[in-house]
């Protein structure tokens, strides 16, 4: 009598064939652009706040500067001698964007400068990879949300 089925050579085989495939999908599927911006913007929205509060907490002023690589937040040392870049710390540590090349706007104005006051003026921080824009807007409570743009 005859057995039907396959071999466990055959099962082998054919899994590492449905592997192979699987990976050659994987590394063509490319990350959709408009998550990878707002995934930057939702992360620039959190260290904006957090940099915010350190301000408070502090009184120092924190500015905060991007280009199209990253971003990176600074403040004058406690001496007042020279600038202190957040190197050591976790949060405002300089970052790159995961979404490049970016184009950023700051309004009113270019640099940012978050200080101790608690009622702060209204910002909008644009941000955009050339096909979608995202905008960080912030309240007079200093509560930052994001808004996609036309």
């Amino acid at each position: 009598m005859k057995q039907h089925g396959f071999t466990l050579i055959e099962l082998m085989v054919v899994l590492v064939i449905i592997g192979i495939a699987s990976a050659a999908i994987s590394l063509t599927i490319k990350p959709d652009p408009l998550h990878l911006l707002r995934k930057d913007a939702e992360r620039l929205s959190q260290l904006l706040q957090i940099a915010q509060a350190e301000a408070r907490t502090d009184g120092r002023p924190i500015t905060w500067r991007g280009d199209a690589e990253g971003f990176r937040f600074n403040r004058r040392s406690d001496d007042g001698s020279g600038i202190e870049t957040f190197q050591g710390d976790d949060p405002l540590r300089p970052r790159l964007w995961e979404s490049t090349p970016m184009q950023i706007t700051v309004e009113p104005r270019q640099r940012l400068v978050l200080d101790a006051e608690w009622i702060s003026p209204a910002l909008r921080v644009v941000l955009s990879d050339g096909q979608h824009r995202l905008s960080l807007q912030r309240d007079a409570q200093g509560l930052m949300r994001v808004v996609s743009q036309p």
